[in-house]
């Protein structure tokens, strides 16, 4: 069952006014035509307009408060809630590259996803990318919510955008990386050496020895 309420970012016992407020302040935000009428902005648009016309008349309103009351207390957990996944199929991509983000919740009866909206506990939403921020970085955050236990998860991740990403090299790494290393002489080969060159010694010391005998 939808929250009216949160769909206008009010409280429960919002007045009239604070309805009327909100339903402006949204509507105008989410129109589908500020936003080349845009699937997502048009549905935003729809929920933001079917939580206005429910809450604005007051027997509408008393009767969701009833229903809505029943289903929020057959439907929540006492666990605190959970996110076991939540990733992107790519973290490095260029404006209008399709991206899906897919996640998982548990005991969450409260999804929220910045910046698309309210979500499923658990599925997947394939988006493109219109803008990144002056980094070039595009945010994209989970919320989790068990509204029981008025406790909340989340869980963020970041799109980097291609075409600003820069490779950045340690230099001392770098430095090392690009020296060669002076080959080493095994030990034991250096062994040999010297006795080899002893072996000589002597026998130079021998000739000459017997040299001056004869």
């Amino acid at each position: 069952m939808k929250d009216y309420y949160y769909f206008l970012g009010i409280k429960p016992n919002a007045s009239e006014d604070d309805i009327k407020k909100a339903y402006r302040k949204l509507s105008f935000k989410y129109h589908p035509d500020k936003n080349e009428n845009d699937d997502f902005f048009t549905q935003r648009f729809r929920e933001i307009q079917e939580a206005y016309e429910t809450l604005i008349d007051t027997e509408r309103r008393r009767i969701y408060d009833q229903s809505f009351g029943q289903f929020l207390r057959s439907q929540k957990s006492v666990l605190p809630p959970k996110i076991k996944n939540f990733h992107a199929s790519t973290i490095r991509a260029e404006k209008g590259t399709e991206i899906t983000l897919y996640w998982q919740t548990y005991d969450a009866d409260l999804v929220k996803i910045t910046p698309f909206g309210l979500e499923k506990p658990q599925g997947e939403r394939t988006f493109r990318i219109k803008e990144f921020d002056k980094e070039g970085k595009f945010q994209v955050i989970l919320h989790a919510t068990n509204t029981f236990l008025n406790k909340t998860v989340v869980q963020g991740i970041t799109i980097f955008e291609t075409s600003k990403e820069n490779i950045k090299v340690n230099p001392q790494e770098f430095s090392a990386a690009n020296t060669q290393a002076k080959p080493e002489i095994p030990t034991h080969e250096f062994s040999k050496r010297w006795f080899v060159f002893l072996i000589l010694l002597i026998i130079a010391a021998i000739a000459i020895y017997f040299s001056e005998k004869a």
